[in-house]
């Protein structure tokens, strides 16, 4: 049965195109999480970018899936990753289920610099997804931006 985990690193753009092609990753949307006002204008105010993930957990549990998902983020960072810079870029793990929660936490405190890392592990309090053309953008316009490396962006890459 598959599972669900919003995930915030950055630009939503690579952060899907990176995870859409992990081994156990079942599907991926982009959007924005836990904002903190109505959607006005196009304005997402408080609301970080984020990837919805859903996952088969017989395949790849959260912990694996968030030791990927650390290998693209700098989890030092507050409100920036890469070139990127605002609120909306923060890094964040959220999920309506508790025990998601728990795993992201007790991911976090393993390691040993876990009291410099500024990951925010909440529940999601509301998700609005992002417009088509946000959707699996770097794979239909591979050379727009990205705070992402390629090579990373392409590390898991089956074809």
């Amino acid at each position: 049965m598959k599972q669900t985990i919003y995930l915030a690193g950055g630009c939503l753009w690579g952060v899907q195109e990176f995870i859409r092609h992990l081994p156990g990753v079942v599907c991926t949307e982009a959007g924005r999480a836990n904002g903190t006002s109505h959607i006005l204008n196009g304005a997402y105010d408080g609301y970080a970018e984020c990837v919805k993930t859903e996952f088969d957990p017989d395949t790849i549990s959260l912990k694996q899936l968030l030791s990927y998902f650390f290998e693209i983020i700098d989890p030092y960072s507050v409100n920036k990753q890469g070139e990127d810079v605002g609120e909306k870029y923060r890094t964040g793990i959220y999920s309506t289920d508790p025990k998601h929660l728990a795993i992201a936490r007790r991911f976090i405190y393993a390691r040993a610099d876990s009291d410099k890392i500024v990951v925010e592990v909440l529940p999601l309090t509301n998700y609005v997804k992002s417009a088509d053309e946000h959707q699996d953008r770097l794979t239909r316009c591979p050379e727009d931006y990205c705070h992402i490396p390629r090579a990373l962006l392409d590390k898991y890459k089956t074809h």
